[in-house]
């Protein structure tokens, strides 16, 4: 057996023995695309899966220390965009006071409450993309990636919505969603839920990653294509 390979068949053992879902499907995929990237802390994660990523991240600054994280994986690559739901339209990007990994498109909601250190210390004007129009920018064919992450604080929904021309593409999306208003205006799970599924997908697996005082739940959740329909699965 080839090196590579052997090194792909022991990555799927002990992905399988980790018996996280949320990790283990990358031993199902031969490509991620990570939406909001922030400086690529995942980046490890999929260089043991050896995955082909595709990184997207809007900020100069986290932009240029993601490029400096990578540039030891070359099966890594970085663009620089904002990802949304339309192409060409202007958006003030609320930059957050924990390095910046709370920032977003939307205003703060119920996150205030639930995080009260975290707060807007700054905005940028940045011109939104959509995911098919970055990746035809790009020359990039979707085909070699076949999971999509989504992680744009609150703006999933809006991603989703741009990419939905590409969402048969992916076998796996995993993103980031609230059961509560985090940001104003933000995409649900209830929400992220009926586009999937509308799309084949069903969910598979979810973590809790963050919780409101009054109940609400942030969650990272996994979603995977299903053969005929959007029956769920978990």
């Amino acid at each position: 057996m080839a090196a590579g390979a052997l090194k792909r068949v022991l990555e799927k053992l002990r992905s399988a023995l980790a018996k996280d879902p949320l990790e283990t499907y990358l031993a199902d995929v031969a490509g991620v695309i990570h939406v909001g990237a922030h400086t690529g802390q995942e980046r490890d994660l999929y260089a043991r899966h050896g995955l082909a990523v595709l990184w997207i991240e809007p900020l100069d600054e986290h932009f240029r220390e993601l490029e400096r994280n990578i540039a030891r994986y070359p099966r890594q690559r970085a663009v620089q965009a904002l990802v949304t739901s339309r192409d060409g339209v202007e958006h003030t990007f609320n930059i957050a006071s924990n390095a910046g990994a709370s920032s977003s498109i939307l205003e703060l909601a119920m996150h205030a409450e639930a995080w009260p250190d975290v707060r807007y210390v700054g905005t940028r004007r940045l011109v939104g993309t959509t995911l098919p129009s970055l990746l035809a920018a790009e020359g990039l064919d979707v085909s070699a990636y076949d999971a999509l992450v989504v992680d744009v604080q609150g703006a999933d929904l809006l991603v989703l919505q741009g990419a939905e021309p590409l969402l048969d593409r992916f076998a796996y999306v995993q993103v980031e969603a609230a059961d509560f208003e985090a940001y104003r205006g933000c995409g649900l799970v209830a929400d992220i839920d009926a586009l999937l599924v509308a799309h084949g997908f069903a969910e598979v697996a979810r973590r809790t990653i963050g919780r409101h005082p009054s109940g609400g739940r942030y969650y990272d959740l996994l979603y995977r294509r299903v053969t005929g329909g959007a029956a769920r699965t978990a």
